[in-house]
């Protein structure tokens, strides 16, 4: 099968240090290209992949520094990215919704004319200070009937705030054989890793910490927007020496740190649709306590992967029993429910789907 995937512009495949989505992508692409499809990759021009590279940008928009609210950018980098699809011959183009200037791919696929599909991989509709000020929510109701969207989890299916043409569901997934686990006993120490904001609960995780008396590395970037939240809120913790702020960390330290944790905590605050690096950990063997919340029940094994907690206080006394957990079982799930080949599989599947729907 003849394949386009369409990156974002902001980040390149696969990410230097934080991206959940370029990540995935990054995934499934390799695993498509090992299956035997012919795969062409439209993104940043430091991407690194397998398939047939199309440099679209120089470097991606973040590493420009661009705003994420720069949002007319994304949508001339979407456009070419198109325009070139149309003039080349595929069976199928795959496209990526996870920020506001995504939402442009709603009116330029509205029309498309050959077989697309595009995963959604964050929560809609967007804050409105995140979409394009050229589309409003009425044109973009008009177009969603026309796109086929697959999402990442039964939670997100069933949440959106807007009224979408789902195609089918698929989780992610990730090669294990890029998530060594190691046999070596686990250090003492808990961590968090994400995006400093809210959301992922970084402060939240600090305070579990603090109350367990347990150490706590955490491990992430700091996002634009949110400098005085993390000056505020994580910053001055870090200076004792029970918390440790790692900062951004490589692929490499990432799965080394993870594999040494006693365990990962995820105290998100909000409904996330997935959660790539719950995944990501217990593919090296390390469990994770998660609030209940969004997709996280779809992935933690309660009790056997991990805790789901629906409360801080929840959260310290399942810190408590994390040695209950067997950490080759931990990994042995991720194998069988979230590997790459599962989700390339699905995937191909679903563009079958896709290409019948678009037969005259």
């Amino acid at each position: 099968m003849k394949i386009a995937q369409v990156a974002p512009p902001w980040i390149e495949v696969p990410p230097k240090t934080y991206g959940g989505t370029e990540t995935v992508l990054h995934t499934l692409v390799e695993e498509q290209v090992a299956q035997g499809h012919d795969v062409t990759l439209l993104g940043p021009a430091g991407s690194q992949t397998s398939a047939k590279l199309v440099p679209l940008i120089e470097h991606s928009l973040l590493e420009e520094g661009f705003s994420w609210h720069d949002t007319q950018i994304e949508r001339d980098y979407l456009q070419r990215a198109l325009e070139y699809v149309y003039d080349h011959t595929f069976d199928i183009v795959h496209t990526h919704l996870s920020s506001g200037g995504d939402m442009y791919l709603f009116p330029l696929l509205a029309n498309a004319h050959i077989p697309h599909i595009t995963t959604l991989h964050s929560n809609l509709p967007f804050e409105p200070a995140e979409v394009p000020i050229d589309i409003s929510q009425e044109d973009i109701e008009r177009y969603t009937a026309h796109v086929p969207i697959v999402a990442i989890s039964e939670h997100a299916c069933q949440s959106q705030g807007l009224r979408l043409n789902f195609i089918g569901i698929v989780h992610h997934g990730i090669s294990l054989e890029k998530y060594p686990m190691t046999t070596d006993r686990p250090n003492d120490y808990f961590m968090w890793l994400g995006r400093f904001v809210p959301e992922k609960g970084p402060h939240l995780a600090i305070q579990a910490s603090k109350q367990a008396q347990v150490p706590l590395m955490l491990v992430g970037t700091i996002s634009q927007g949110y400098e005085q939240y993390y000056k505020d809120t994580v910053e001055p913790c870090t200076h004792k020496k029970q918390i440790t702020n790692y900062g951004p960390a490589s692929y490499e330290e990432k799965l080394t740190l993870m594999g040494f944790a006693r365990g990962f905590l995820n105290p998100i605050t909000w409904e996330e649709p997935f959660g790539m690096v719950m995944i990501e950990a217990m593919a090296t063997g390390c469990p994770v306590i998660s609030f209940a919340r969004g997709a996280a029940p779809e992935i933690i094994a309660d009790g056997e992967t991990g805790f789901l907690v629906n409360s801080l206080e929840e959260m310290v006394q399942a810190m408590g029993r994390i040695d209950e957990i067997e950490r080759e079982k931990v990994r042995g799930y991720v194998q069988e429910h979230f590997s790459c080949s599962a989700m390339a599989r699905k995937y191909t599947d679903i563009y079958q789907k896709a290409i019948r729907q678009f037969l005259p």
